[in-house]
């Protein structure tokens, strides 16, 4: 998944490349039964840039385990995992975290992960467990979705779509601005949307009515939505006059936290009839040095712990029954019930003849 999916956090959380903090725990905070032959006291955690966790619980992990954590950012999800197979083998760390549903098969096909069933797996909701064999463990989910401007519709007294029929009706011509499907995880989310709506024999159809509808097609998010979305300001004016745009369902609670002066409520709403789910799998990396630290981390992940934090962080959802939303996400948040959903055999089938003709459709 692209560092898109996060909003606001990738560019306020700037630190980028090699992070490392550490808290290594003395004997007695080794967990029970632990061996005491010379293992590795660091465990790498390789990733795409949009990782992040509070200090204090990454501290408690490694006080509790004895493993100092090292997080090796490595650009986006696709340059991430292109890094992994091409080191095959030899990777160049032991969990590698962030490869999402459109590129799943990919990953699995190039036999980089080490199967390993997580302790706390049976409290993973089974929906997001696409690979029975365990190579790789859910972690988050994400909706990429049609975000609207609110104040755009209630001035002209339009209602805002809610669907992706909706996006081809009259009243919505020259509002929508959607990201490139070959340069933009968003992007090629909002393509497999309507794939999964449409199915292969009609998602090219629908796409010839957006074009004639007058969709703007840039290259990714940031030009998206802070350049031609009319509704994201930040407490200040905003520059695009696209009220309409594709971003993820967790927007709204981002433009309410990170709003100057915070508002009241979201200035921005989400069509739910229009998104596609990502979600986002960890995997213990083939030819681990530090296999039993990576084994600890990927538990980590899934814990109640780390999946509280998350939202807030890289503003996406837990994936475990027993981790409760931040209310920042249950007051603006919105719930889709039924996003699309395309299987990622079907993805990695398709994913390139899709984009190409996409591609010759739209943009050229």
């Amino acid at each position: 998944m692209s560092t898109t999916k996060k909003i606001a956090g990738a560019a306020l959380a700037a630190a980028l490349g090699v992070t490392t903090l550490s808290a290594c725990g003395d004997a007695k905070d080794k967990p029970a039964g632990a061996s005491d032959a010379p293992k590795s006291k660091t465990v790498t955690l390789v990733s795409h840039d949009s990782f992040n966790v509070t200090e204090s619980v990454l501290k408690e992990f490694e006080q509790q385990s004895g493993y100092t954590v090292k997080v090796l950012k490595s650009g986006d999800a696709g340059a991430a995992l292109n890094q992994e197979i091409l080191t095959k083998g030899s990777p160049r760390g032991d969990v590698f975290f962030g490869v999402d549903n459109t590129l799943l098969s990919r990953a699995l096909d190039n036999g980089i992960f080490t199967p390993y069933e997580a302790k706390g797996l049976a409290e993973v909701k089974p929906e997001y467990v696409l690979d029975k064999e365990h190579r790789v463990t859910p972690i988050d989910s994400g909706d990429i979705c049609v975000n609207y401007d609110k104040a755009y519709f209630a001035d002209k007294k339009i209602a805002p779509p809610q669907t992706l029929d909706d996006l081809t009706k009259p009243e919505y011509k020259n509002l929508l601005v959607v990201e490139n499907a070959a340069t933009s995880s968003p992007g090629l989310g909002f393509v497999l949307a309507s794939v999964g709506k449409y199915g292969e024999d009609g998602w090219k159809d629908y796409w010839s009515k957006l074009k004639a509808n007058g969709v703007e097609v840039v290259d990714g998010w940031e030009q998206a939505y802070n350049e031609r979305f009319s509704g994201s300001a930040g407490g200040k004016k905003a520059k695009g006059d696209r009220p309409l745009v594709v971003s993820y369902a967790s927007s709204p609670p981002v433009e309410v936290l990170y709003g100057e002066p915070q508002p009241a409520e979201a200035p921005t709403g989400v069509a739910t009839g229009t998104c596609f789910r990502q979600i986002e799998f960890a995997g213990l990396l083939k030819g681990a040095k530090n296999e039993e630290g990576g084994k600890a981390l990927v538990d980590f992940l899934i814990s109640k712990k780390f999946q509280e934090d998350m939202p807030l962080q890289m503003f996406v959802n837990p994936v475990t029954k027993d981790a409760a939303l931040p209310e920042l996400f249950t007051k603006h948040g919105v719930v889709v019930e039924k996003p699309e959903n395309v299987t990622p055999e079907t993805i990695a089938k398709n994913r390139e003849q899709w984009v190409k003709a996409w591609t010759a459709l739209v943009v050229k």
